[in-house]
């Protein structure tokens, strides 16, 4: 199982960190992942994380994930938000996903429930 929160209302410009605790079949080789999706759109590969981290190259330089496997938990912060990244964001996990595949959603067998981020111009 996993819990996402953290999402809210803010600023372009301002800052959101979202976090996402895991239960279950998780370990320190557990790829962990946020997904986005936008009204109307079709859900988008926003970062993941195993031993090293891999973005979208619309995040790359505003957002980071990071984990903590002691508190099975993976974050995203989220820096210069615009009004574009306005989604309801998902994390995921899966035990058997190698690099090449990170970016599929398709890939991962276990997702939260998704914490809504409205960013307002």
């Amino acid at each position: 199982q996993l819990q996402a929160f953290g999402g809210g209302l803010v600023q372009a410009g301002g800052s959101l960190r979202l976090s996402c605790v895991a239960s279950g079949d998780y370990s320190r080789n557990t790829v962990m992942a946020w997904f986005r999706q936008a009204p109307g759109k079709e859900r988008d590969f926003v970062a993941a994380i195993r031993w090293t981290e891999y973005y979208a190259d619309s995040v790359k330089g505003r957002f980071t994930i990071s984990r903590d496997n002691a508190k099975r938990t993976v974050y995203l912060q989220m820096n210069s938000l615009k009004p574009a990244d306005t989604a309801v964001y998902y994390c995921a996990a899966g035990n058997g996903v190698i690099t090449s595949s990170m970016r599929e959603g398709s890939r991962y067998p276990y997702w939260g429930q998704g914490t809504l981020v409205t960013v307002s111009s």
